[in-house]
C-alpha cells in the first residue's frame, strides 16, 4: 500500500480525529481513503449524468408527454444506478 503525506489544518484534524474516535473509521487513513473513494463515485456519476444530458440533447425533439419524459429519465436512471428511490 502506498504512503501519502498531508498537510490539513488543526480544524480538518480534529475533524478527522473524531471521526476515528467516534468509531466511524479505524484509522485517518481509512477515513482519507472513503472521501476518496466518494469523490471518485460522484465523479463518476456526474460522468455519467453527463453523457446522459448530450444523449437526449443528440436524440431531438421526443413526442412523448413530459410526464411520459420525466418518467422514463426517471426509469434509466434507475437502471444505472444514479437514482435512488
Amino acid at each position: 500500500m502506498a504512503t501519502v503525506t498531508v498537510s490539513v489544518p488543526d480544524q480538518i484534524k480534529e475533524w478527522i480525529d473524531a471521526q476515528v474516535r467516534e468509531g466511524q473509521f479505524s484509522s485517518s487513513g481509512d477515513y482519507i481513503s472513503e472521501l476518496v473513494r466518494r469523490d471518485r463515485d460522484h465523479d463518476e456519476r456526474l460522468a455519467e449524468l453527463r453523457r446522459i444530458v448530450a444523449e437526449g440533447l443528440e436524440s431531438g425533439i421526443s413526442t412523448m408527454t413530459f410526464e411520459e419524459r420525466i418518467a422514463e429519465g426517471n426509469r434509466i436512471a434507475r437502471e444505472r444506478g444514479l437514482l435512488r428511490d
